[in-house]
Parts: structure tokens; sequence; C-alpha cells
């Protein structure tokens, strides 16, 4: 009798041990962000909209039809007062602003990897030679060596580090590079990963007059974001966030999505960048393509039920109804309630028709827009790290809470779409040390959010493009 009971035994324990040990493993894959830090450019690199406007009028190659376009554009932008620009924006010289240099971009990078890698490893307690994992995504610029090979050489990291530097990923770059390292974490146990995030201004500053790549000009500042990564149990008490999944969609197979955001020459030769009329429709596909996939992964049973449901019974009344009719809308909601599985909307700021598009189509409240709203007032679209300014804005307001589940979408070139969902892993109390909102956060969000240069700017709209002359002000620019 004894020796049949062990022999059944022996393989329920071993079964017990196997799926124990599947769990344990799977705690060694966790991908967890154990702190991060917010770029904060000097002072003296604030770029106000009255700056923006004698940026503009110094370039000789504008006619009164781009001026209208421009100066509309920055003052309907939503950005605010306070965003910073590449340092050799505000070189006297036209041969500094309009000829950058490739040092230019170089000195740029150095004065972001010095204030912010430098902060992020001291206030954590973390040496160079412990980071195991370094992924570097600037996408406008390319240098031999790397920036990623700089850092290793200015902070002195170990020979065995492994190393990522992506280039030209746009404005979704950042949650690539995680998406990177949370491979990484599935086969390697107790890594620790640094990831650092920017876009390169300097060397890109559009001279022309193409009015699809004078834009980029007025919509991007200056910015970036560090990160520290990790799936070390022994740091799961110091973490802030747990990854629970990550989507990455790509259109680059469609033409139109592929040619709507490109760096290109224009007619004279020169370099911008180029943003086509059809880029909201091409982000619009992507975010829909997303949003199918990741929608099953982060919302309960209940609510994609509810919504199989309710498509069903539109499609039904739509076959019903009269088919003479052909008016469609543009503007389209998701239909599907996100809140039920998500606490915070953490939304790119690649401006403001963008923040509003998406809080269209996921019928978000002004609560659930005003971090994005507020990052890109104060730090405006800083690229790839932009989404991480928004989500400093939210443990800053000391919105974060244990439990609470972020949810972080952004776009870039290629056309993609990028997403992702983070689990706060304890309470936020807004004190983090790197917190880029912490001198100011009590004075946001702001009474208004008008641009106080609208009346200021007014005299271009009314002028006639015959006698069209520069104010006594701006003559000193020409």
């Amino acid at each position: 009798m004894e020796v049949h009971f062990y022999i059944y035994l022996v393989p329920i324990l071993y079964l017990l041990f196997k799926i124990w040990k599947w769990v344990d493993e799977r705690k060694d894959k966790e991908c967890y962000i154990i702190d991060y830090q917010g770029y904060k450019p000097t002072d003296d690199r604030k770029v106000s909209t009255e700056m923006s406007g004698e940026l503009i009028v110094r370039n000789k190659n504008l006619g009164l039809n781009e001026y209208q376009f421009l100066l509309k554009a920055i003052v309907s932008s939503g950005i605010g007062e306070e965003t910073y620009a590449p340092r050799v924006m505000f070189s006297s010289s036209p041969r500094g602003y309009e000829n950058p240099t490739l040092q230019d971009g170089i000195l740029e990078m150095d004065e972001f990897f010095q204030d912010s890698i430098e902060k992020l490893l001291s206030r954590s307690g973390v040496s160079p030679r412990e980071i195991d994992i370094l992924v570097v995504n600037i996408s406008m610029l390319a240098v031999v060596p790397s920036l990623s090979a700089r850092i290793i050489n200015q902070y002195k990291m170990r020979e065995d580090i492994k190393v990522f530097s992506l280039t030209g990923m746009g404005c979704s770059a950042s949650l690539i590079s995680v998406d990177i390292v949370q491979n990484i974490f599935k086969t390697y146990k107790n890594k620790l990963a640094l990831v650092v995030t920017s876009e390169s201004l300097s060397p890109h500053w559009y001279s022309g007059n193409d009015k699809s790549m004078i834009l980029a000009n007025c919509l991007f500042r200056s910015g970036g974001c560090v990160m520290l990564l990790s799936n070390k149990r022994s740091l799961k008490h110091r973490a802030m966030f747990k990854l629970k999944c990550l989507v990455r969609t790509h259109h680059g197979y469609r033409d139109e999505s592929y040619e709507c955001c490109i760096q290109r020459e224009d007619e004279q030769g020169r370099i911008g960048f180029h943003l086509a009329k059809n880029l909201p429709k091409a982000a619009t596909r992507a975010f829909v393509d997303n949003l199918r996939v990741i929608s099953p992964k982060i919302l309960p049973i209940r609510e994609l039920l509810r919504f199989a449901l309710t498509l069903f019974v539109r499609k039904v009344i739509n076959n019903n109804s009269q088919k003479g009719s052909s008016e469609k809308s543009n503007n389209v909601k998701a239909g599907i309630n996100f809140r039920t599985g998500v606490d915070h909307f953490c939304i790119h700021t690649g401006g403001k028709a963008v923040i509003d598009g998406i809080g269209f189509s996921l019928d978000l409240t002004e609560s659930d827009l005003e971090p994005a709203r507020m990052t890109l007032h104060r730090f405006g679209n800083t690229s790839a790290s932009s989404l991480w300014y928004v989500l400093a804005y939210m443990e800053a307001k000391k919105r974060l809470k244990k439990g609470d589940r972020v949810f972080m979408i952004s776009f870039g070139a290629g056309f993609k779409c990028n997403s992702c969902l983070w689990e706060v892993v304890r309470d936020l109390d807004g004190n983090n040390g790197g917190n880029v909102w912490k001198d100011f956060i009590d004075s946001y969000p702001p009474e208004s959010l008008a641009n106080p240069f609208m009346e200021k700017y007014g005299w271009i709209q009314n002028e006639d493009s015959t006698t069209f002359k520069l104010p006594d002000e701006y003559k000193h620019f020409t």
C-alpha cells in the first residue's frame, strides 16, 4: 500500500515543483522602472513666443505667406512661454543658426548626458559599472563613434555591457527601447538597464521656405529622459512601475504612411523634416490597429463583451438603415470604455491636435488630458522623451497610487504607433528628487492656456503681400 502511495506522490510533487519553478522564473522576467530622471535645460535656453517670432523673422527665405503660416502655428500650438531650444538657436551669428555643425549636435547631447545621467545614477546609488544594458535612442543624430560609445567612455562602463543605439525611430523611440530591454530581461536574470532618450535639434534647423518642412521648427523643443530599469527581485521594493504589456504597430509597408513624416531635401537642396497633410490619417490608421491588439490585453472581459455586443447591434442597425446616405464622419470614437482597465492616460505631446484627437477617440475627460496638455504647454514636443514628462506631471500631482494602471501612447515616423501599460508598484507622493515639475507644479494648470502674443502677431494676418514690410522692431534681424 505504501509503495503505491509513493508511486502517486512522486509525480504529484514533481508537477508541483515544476509549477513553482515556472512561477518563480516568471518573477525574474519582470520589467521594473526603478527610477527616472527628466531633463530640464538651463534657463538661458528658454524660448518664448516672442523669441520664436524673432527666429522666424531672421530667415530671409520666407515670404508673407510663410510668416503668416508659422506665426499662426506658434500662437495656436498650445506651447507656452518657457520651453527650451538648442543653444545654437541663440547664436547672434547667421553662420551659427543657419549652418549648425555636427559638433553643435554632440555638445547638445553632452549637456543632456552630463545633467540627467549623473543625477539618476547618483540618486539611485548605482555605479556606472553596475549597468548591464545600455539603450540610447537619438533619432536624428548618428555619429561615429556612437553616442552610446560616448556615454560608455565618459562613465567608464564595463567592457561586456550590452549596447543598443537607435536612430531614425522618431517620437515613439523610447517605448521601442523599453521593448528591447524587456525582451533581454526574459533571457537574462538580475540585470540593470539604462535607457537614454532624447532628440538632437541643433543640426536640423530648416532654413528654407517649404511649409511642410518649416513647421517642425515651431513644434519641437529640447528635452530628454533617462530611465533605470531592472528585473532584480532585490530591487522590487524600490521600483516605481512594472511593465504589464507593450504593443508595437508599424505601417512602413504603406507608401503613404512611410512618406508622411520623413527627412528630405527641398527643391533648393536644404535638408528638413517633411510633415505631409495625410499625417493625421496615417496616425489614425496606426492607432486603430494598435488598439485592436492591446485592448484585449488591458481591458476586462466584461468590457470586451459589451463592446462586441454593441458593435454587433450597430452593424445590424446600419444594414437595415437607408443605404442611400453617403455621409461619413472623419472623427470616429473607439466605442470602448478604456477607463475600465486604465486609470491614467500618458499621451505623446505631438501637438494640440494629437491630444484632442486621442481624447475624442477614447472619450477622455479634461482631467485625463490635463497631464499631456500641461506638458505640451511647459516643455513642448520633446519627441521620444515627451511621455516621461507627462508621467512626471502625474507623479508630481500625486495622482499615482499603488495598483493604478498607466496607459502610454506614442507615435513616430515610419509610420509607427507604440503603446504600453504600466502598473504603479507603490504610492508615489511626488517627492522624487528627479521630478522636473517639482519646483513649479503648484502653478499648473494655469488659468488659461491662451497664447499672450495672439494679439501682438495679429498685424501679419491683414498685411498685403505686395506691400509687406517688417515692423521697425524686427529690422535688425534682416
